[in-house]
């Protein structure tokens, strides 16, 4: 049977986390005096562990067969790493339990998608109604933290968010192993695949498309903070972005069906072309709303598109190691470069101009899909394949 509510759970929480520790840490690095520069260097760590950790872990797991041992023992690291961040205020130790952190922490969901995918098996479909929890889990941390702190002061995000981590722990200890994929499912080995011209396009656009958010994801709490929105509005503004998330993962199943995935995947990207001039642009305004509801698209059409076509192009004993290769250079290299240039940006041109950048690079990700992928060949995925 499907271990569904043990693998919701853990979603929830490891969601939870992000939207705890994403929206506000920052803030909690403004309060202690680090400039824009040293936040976007602490942030970017996440997103340089995530190009380091996956492939690492991703490799050891197909080798050794151990998803869930290793999932367990990043989510103990993990903990103990965010630990360090109760006992100093000073850069050095701030970047150096963030390292650690960061470090096994991007090393659990690559390995917990692919265990997701095959506990599924032949209900591939069902991905996103086990997902759509950990966009429940963001929204629950986001709003109650961002309540929260217009009450309590600052450090409360740091006991929070290490609670969240304890809950990560539970449930990583309660998710059971999957057998391994079957070996007569590899169809070809992992560099006969990266070597495909519409692989390189997907994994390099999804790059872009995480360069795209690094503004975002570093400094949109402090940029609506700075022009007058209070915490609680902060964490409805995020919140927003994720019930959209949450509908388009709710009917992904459907609209995989009416469209390609490579359709699907090009309609999120355009999406995030606008969302980010309209952030830029238009924080002011009603056109702030949009931009929040388009993250349905710029994350979770997007996303849920993204991993079934690495489902399928990574089949069998390959799927750990793609899974973790697709959220080191998207979420992981894409990330940081986002992250560190915004850092830079924010200061020298300011936030319009940043968010105009990643606008630039949704742009440059749409049309290298476009022409790399070719329309013949696309995987379309009526009922199991495509669904997300």
């Amino acid at each position: 049977m499907i271990p569904y509510w043990r693998l919701s759970a853990y979603y929830f929480f490891y969601f939870a986390f992000v939207g705890a520790f994403s929206p506000y840490f920052t803030l909690y690095l403004q309060s202690i005096a680090l400039s824009a520069t040293d936040i976007a260097l602490l942030m970017s760590l996440m997103q340089l562990m995530r190009v380091l950790a996956p492939n690492l872990w991703g490799w050891l797991a197909e080798k050794l067969g151990l998803r869930m041992a290793i999932v367990r023992l990043s989510a103990l690291a993990s903990l103990a790493g965010f630990s360090v961040f109760f006992m100093t205020t000073e850069f050095a130790g701030l970047f150096a339990a963030m390292a650690l952190m960061a470090f096994f922490w991007s090393a659990a969901l690559p390995l917990v998608e692919g265990l997701t995918f095959s506990h599924l098996g032949e209900a591939a479909h069902r991905y996103g109604s086990i997902r759509v929890w950990g966009s429940v889990g963001f929204i629950v941390a986001v709003l109650a933290l961002g309540h929260s702190l217009d009450h309590l002061p600052i450090e409360a995000v740091l006991w929070v968010t290490s609670a969240i981590l304890g809950g990560i722990v539970v449930c990583s200890a309660l998710v059971p192993e999957a057998a391994r994929p079957p070996a007569q499912r590899q169809a070809a080995s992992f560099g006969d695949t990266l070597r495909r011209p519409e692989v390189r396009a997907l994994l390099g656009a999804c790059f872009l498309m995480s360069a795209a958010h690094g503004a975002l994801y570093v400094f949109y709490s402090i940029f609506l903070v700075d022009i007058g929105y209070d915490k609680a509005l902060v964490g409805w503004m995020w919140t927003l972005g994720v019930i959209a998330e949450i509908i388009v993962f709710m009917w992904m199943p459907r609209i995989s069906q009416r469209f390609s995935l490579r359709t699907i995947l090009l309609f999120s990207f355009a999406c995030a072309v606008l969302r980010f001039l309209m952030i830029g642009w238009g924080a002011d305004s009603l056109a702030l709303l949009l931009a929040q509801l388009l993250h349905g698209a710029t994350f979770g059409a997007y996303h849920a598109a993204a991993i079934a076509v690495v489902n399928q192009w990574f089949p069998g004993a390959l799927q750990s190691r793609g899974q973790a290769l697709y959220g080191s250079l998207s979420f992981g290299a894409g990330g940081m470069l986002g992250g560190l240039l915004s850092g830079y940006t924010w200061e020298m041109i300011g936030a319009a101009w940043t968010y105009t950048i990643g606008s630039g690079f949704a742009l440059a990700g749409f049309v290298w899909l476009l022409l790399g992928w070719k329309q013949h060949g696309v995987p379309r995925a009526p009922g199991r394949e495509g669904a997300a």
